[in-house]
């Protein structure tokens, strides 16, 4: 019967020869989800920044898990350590709490309802919200592709459900506003 540790040694070797891969592998992950992540945090992301962030999540998964068996031996010297027992133990408990806080998924960023209601209301009201004339709103949506049939449509109207979009065409409209000064 041969030896298990043997076996464990065998695969040490193997990945031994990854070695200079795996880590840069996992730094390399780690910064792209640490800079995707953040920027979707402050609601920054463009282009394919979501995407990526949550399809490249699998890379970061697959380097941890090599980088892992590669340092198989320091994982268990954690695992023996009160502290490494404490701080992996509170990693778990708050992961299942994630799981089981009311609410916590479905809390929106604060600006999400004033920018519905905006995206929402006729371009009459964006133009004065903007303190632009109607010409001016027209002019720059349609500089940003987007092309109102009359004043009473809204951007939601034009551009569609989805947030973003109506966010950016709002964002072509309010451009260069200068804040009407107050008395």
């Amino acid at each position: 019967m041969r030896n298990p540790r043997d076996k464990e040694k065998k695969m040490q070797l193997n990945l031994n020869a990854q070695r200079p891969w795996i880590t840069p592998f996992v730094i390399g992950v780690f910064l792209l989800m640490s800079v995707t992540g953040g920027l979707m945090f402050f609601h920054l992301e463009s282009g394919l920044n979501k995407a990526a962030h949550e399809w490249l999540g699998w890379a970061m998964v697959a380097g941890v898990v090599a980088h892992l068996m590669l340092n198989v031996n320091a994982f268990k010297r954690h695992l023996s350590s009160t502290t490494g027992r404490w701080v992996i133990g509170a990693c778990v408990a708050l992961l299942i709490a994630s799981f089981a806080m009311p609410g916590a998924g479905n809390s929106k960023p604060p600006f999400i309802g004033p920018i519905k209601a905006l995206a929402g209301a006729p371009l009459t009201e964006v133009a004065q919200v903007a303190n632009l004339s109607m010409a001016q709103v027209r002019e720059r949506l349609g500089a940003a592709g987007v092309q109102a049939a009359n004043d009473t449509q809204s951007v939601a109207e034009l551009v569609g459900p989805d947030l973003g979009d109506q966010m950016r065409a709002l964002d072509k409209v309010f451009a260069t506003v200068k804040p009407v000064k107050s008395n």
